[in-house]
């Protein structure tokens, strides 16, 4: 008769709670470890930017990332023109800012990022017509590796408006209205004082005409002058009362003889 060695050991049933319990805390130690397993970065600018011609554009770009920058984290931009075709990249940065050497931006790039602070911005100098299309940026900050790690923003450049300066104004204002003020006092001038008009109506009298009184040798009395208002204006006050004196005065025909009957 063969007898089974193993009989005396007896097989026992994992228990239905404890297998419970190892599985939830094994998804809470997957749940706590996988952040730092896997990290995440995001990109974000502005959708669309506006700018005059001319104008100094700041193209900003912000970033957020479970691991501090480091001297691996890079940033590119580059731009697709608004007349499509691919993406051209002119900016790079890596521990330092990699200027465009040439190109349709040389010279008129500047960086205005602070990786620290999550930013990641550079300006456009003296935009242009030619700059209009879609701006990329681009952040890497290993070991984020997942997320968004890119962010686009149009830029649109438009003529700039003409404005008149104050200058312009003064000029303007001065060959207006200059003339016009001499104008208005010469006006003035002579409504107060209006000029002697000569009378240019009087009847033309021939040498041989005689009129009456000239037959017997007498002439006429000169006419008396009247004054205008602007030359009783002017005058002194010594003139003033011979004048007056003047007009109480009986008038006197000289040359003739008084008729006695």
């Amino acid at each position: 008769m063969q007898v089974n060695p193993f009989s005396h050991i007896k097989m026992r049933r994992p228990r239905q709670g404890n297998s419970a319990l190892n599985v939830i805390l094994l998804l809470y130690l997957v749940g706590f470890y996988a952040p730092s397993l896997v990290s995440s970065i995001s990109v974000s600018t502005p959708a669309e930017l506006h700018a005059s011609k001319g104008d100094t554009v700041t193209l900003s770009c912000t970033f957020t990332s479970t691991s501090r920058p480091t001297s691996k984290m890079t940033v590119d931009w580059s731009y697709r023109p608004q007349s499509g075709g691919p993406p051209l990249t002119f900016f790079h940065f890596s521990s330092r800012a990699f200027l465009p050497p040439d190109g349709q931006f040389a010279g008129r790039i500047r960086w205005e990022g602070t990786p620290a602070r999550g930013q990641a911005s550079i300006s456009l100098i003296n935009a242009t017509l030619n700059d209009n299309g879609t701006y990329t940026c681009s952040v890497r900050n290993p070991p984020d590796v997942h997320g968004s790690p890119t962010s686009y923003t149009v830029l649109t450049v438009t003529p700039k408006a003409a404005s008149i300066h104050f200058s312009d104004v003064a000029v303007l204002l001065a060959f207006v209205l200059l003339p016009s003020t001499i104008v208005t006092l010469i006006l003035i001038a002579r409504i107060l004082c209006p000029k002697k008009k000569h009378n240019q109506s009087k009847a033309y009298r021939s040498p041989i005409e005689v009129t009456e009184g000239e037959e017997n040798g007498v002439h006429p009395p000169p006419k008396e002058k009247k004054a205008s208002c602007c030359d009783l204006y002017m005058m002194d006050s010594e003139d003033e009362e011979g004048y007056y004196e003047l007009k109480k005065r009986p008038p006197t025909d000289e040359g003739y003889a008084e008729s006695q009957c």
